[in-house]
């Protein structure tokens, strides 16, 4: 393979914080208040149904920001999220305190080895003591600074705004210790942070870029997609040209819908990006062992009995939580097994499938196209739509 070379040294970079937190505990509010953009009221259910990258041009500088939702499904998205972040704001509700995944965002942190800032959110509610979670999370490790700690603690309201200045205050602060550096001069290099497919354009990618400069026209490989950079637009929609260091951007041009967390590289060429694809897509079918519908029993007394769905949903962030969710349903006598998934509308393929291995389809935030709606109709094949987490998990 011929590789992509550089020249240059490492130069300041801005920060790259992640929101995490329990469900409903503010975390869309404060962005929303932060880029002054109104997504908290659109929400279904309340909740963040998938991950959300933005800049914010602040009075402290430029800072990337990553918005992680709160249910307890999207666990890996969570995980992703601290993996590709500077700073943690664990946002933390007054009125409630440190719920399950509170305790789940701060193990995430945690394990990625990245400083907690808490957000004391709800702060003008009356009646709250925000004492009372500072003491809370003093048994987890996040001990105050004003009780002799190294936890920067922050009492706000993200609705009002109240402590939101104080709160970039001490981003930039943190920043500013943690002392961030990145070559721009690199080949690029980061994460996707969200996938999708749109009608007009194609496989549409959010991605974070980590270290050097995204230019339109790189040829980027991802997994076992790959593709030329045909449009790069930044989080206002503006179309740009190049994307440095800690700078999220929506791309188009790849073959595929790539998995959200994937990490992208630039190769030289299409013919460098196909050979290692093909590599990876042997390696991977290799690995792939054919599933038995007979249980492990060695007497064969009993026969294992299967759920099989076939799940499609907007983007790859919830697909992946949903999927992972749902196999966890499985027991000892019934095995829920998601036979396949994919981005987009349910279409004809997809019910033909579903008739053939006898099997339920349930769409995230999708519908069926028309004549996949007909051919169901006929052959009495099940449709579910849903557009929140928990109820199609409840179900």
């Amino acid at each position: 393979m011929e590789l992509v070379t550089y020249e240059g040294e490492e130069e300041r970079r801005n920060p790259v914080v992640s929101v995490l937190g329990h469900v409903d505990h503010g975390k869309t509010t404060l962005l929303d208040f932060i880029r002054k953009a109104n997504v908290a009221a659109g929400e279904d259910g309340g909740i963040t149904q998938k991950i959300g990258a933005y800049q914010a041009n602040t009075d402290q500088g430029t800072i990337a920001f990553i918005d992680t939702p709160g249910h307890a499904a999207f666990s890996e998205v969570r995980a992703r999220g601290a993996n590709s972040t500077d700073i943690v704001i664990l946002v933390v509700a007054a009125d409630d305190g440190v719920m399950p995944q509170t305790l789940e965002s701060i193990n995430h942190a945690k394990a990625a080895k990245v400083p907690v800032i808490v957000a004391v959110n709800k702060c003008d509610k009356e009646g709250v003591h925000t004492d009372r979670i500072r003491q809370e999370l003093s048994a987890h490790e996040l001990i105050p600074e004003e009780w002799g700690g190294d936890t920067m603690f922050v009492n706000i309201s993200a609705l009002r705004g109240d402590g939101v200045d104080n709160l970039i205050e001490s981003l930039a602060l943190q920043a500013e210790v943690l002392d961030l550096k990145a070559n721009h001069s690199k080949p690029a290099y980061g994460r996707v942070v969200e996938a999708r497919i749109d009608k007009g354009r194609g496989t549409v990618v959010t991605v974070l870029v980590q270290e050097g400069t995204l230019k339109k026209s790189d040829y980027m490989l991802v997994g076992q997609n790959y593709g030329r950079v045909r449009m790069m637009t930044d989080h206002y929609g503006k179309t740009i040209k190049a994307a440095g260091p800690s700078t999220p951007v929506e791309l188009t041009g790849l073959n595929g819908v790539p998995a959200a967390g994937e990490e992208f590289y630039l190769v030289k060429n299409e013919r460098d990006a196909k050979r290692i694809v093909s590599n990876r897509e042997t390696k991977a079918k290799e690995a792939q062992k054919p599933a038995s519908i007979l249980s492990a029993d060695p007497w064969n007394t009993s026969i294992k009995k299967y759920q099989h769905l076939i799940l499609k949903a907007d983007v790859s962030g919830s697909l992946e939580a949903i999927r992972a969710s749902i196999e966890a349903l499985s027991t000892d006598e019934v095995e829920v097994k998601v036979i396949t998934s994919g981005i987009g509308q349910v279409t004809e393929s997809d019910i033909s499938l579903a008739q053939a291995s006898e099997a339920s389809v349930l769409g995230f935030n999708v519908g069926a196209d028309n004549k996949a709606k007909r051919i169901a109709e006929k052959g009495e094949v099940l449709i579910s739509r849903y557009s929140i987490i928990y109820e199609l998990i409840d179900h």
